[in-house]
């Protein structure tokens, strides 16, 4: 039987989410790709548990996900949370999320108030929860008014089903339409969830990270290694077979070959500090205190506790920052 680590929250300080009282781990852990029905649920558990055991009670989910097999996932987590974690069950923070396609139908996808209502139902008995902690609209639907949304999230907060709203994948205009009607109803709206990394600064570009800090509101960072960009791996070159996230396209604007010279200049950087290439790009993105937590996706306990090791040193100087700055402007 399962019992988790007595000394798990002897390392990192969680980080608040805005100015709410949600708070996570700087470092989480998301089931977005390879935590399916195909994929072998007893290593998939055991990556899970040991998450937990350094730490990381935070675990990102969507219906959406499970490499094709839509809600499985969710399932796979829901199996783990029914048995090993159910006991620690007051100390996670669950998210999942609606928006994209679940199953076939006009009701399948997007958010409006029927996607979103029985949308949350279904994620409910797939991780066999009563509620979840934190609940997303994935994306901007075009088609359905933001007032509806919105909304349909706070009713599922009102309804006991979820504690904290957030949004994902929602641009700055976007964000702030959404924010005002959430404030107007006293939404417990706490984060927008979006790609960032080294390379794809749009956040900050955009303003997005100014909105939410105005707004009390937190990011939490997806794709913080840009798929495994962001690491040793690719110091000797880019394969034509890598598949770069389409948030990401822009970071081979100019070729692979400057990427590649990037990479190894950021790498020389990170053994200064005493850090692997992927333990500073997580590092560098909790360095502002709007973001609450940074997503990582993997199924091995062995890069789990590696990328772990990031919070080792987190501290950057004006010149470390300033040579990323430039070496990251491609």
């Amino acid at each position: 039987m399962y019992k988790a680590n007595d000394t798990r929250y002897q390392g990192a300080t969680p980080r608040p989410v805005g100015a709410s009282g949600l708070v996570l781990p700087p470092i989480a852990l998301g089931l977005w790709q390879h935590f399916g029905s195909a994929d072998p649920y007893a290593d998939r558990r055991q990556v899970i548990l040991d998450a937990f055991d350094r730490g990381v009670f935070h675990f990102d989910v969507a219906n959406h996900y499970g490499d094709g097999d839509f809600g499985s996932s969710e399932s796979l987590l829901g199996r783990v949370l029914a048995t090993d974690l159910r006991p620690y069950r007051d100390e996670l923070v669950i998210a999942t999320k609606i928006g994209y396609e679940i199953h076939p139908g006009p009701f399948g996808t997007g958010t409006s108030r029927k996607a979103v209502l029985q949308g949350i139902d279904d994620s409910l008995t797939r991780l066999n929860l009563d509620y979840v902690d934190l609940f997303y609209a994935h994306r901007f639907d075009e088609t359905v008014p933001v007032a509806e949304t919105v909304r349909a999230l706070d009713d599922v907060v009102r309804a006991g089903k979820a504690l904290y709203i957030g949004v994902s994948n929602f641009d700055t205009p976007q964000a702030s339409e959404a924010i005002a009607l959430f404030a107007k109803l006293g939404t417990p709206f706490v984060v927008d969830q979006m790609s960032y990394n080294m390379f794809n600064r749009d956040v900050e570009a955009t303003g997005l990270l100014d909105c939410l800090r105005r707004h009390g509101a937190g990011l939490v960072a997806y794709g913080p290694l840009s798929e495994g960009l962001l690491s040793d791996r690719y110091l000797n070159g880019i394969p034509d077979t890598f598949k770069i996230h389409p948030t990401n396209e822009t970071t081979f604007a100019k070729g692979k070959d400057l990427v590649v010279a990037r990479l190894n200049q950021l790498n020389e950087m990170a053994v200064g500090r005493g850090q692997t290439l992927a333990q500073m790009a997580l590092a560098w993105l909790l360095r502002d205190p709007v973001v609450a937590s940074v997503l990582i996706g993997t199924t091995s306990t062995a890069h789990l506790q590696d990328n772990l090791k990031a919070l080792d040193n987190l501290s950057f100087t004006q010149d470390e920052l300033a040579e990323i700055d430039k070496l990251t402007t491609i």
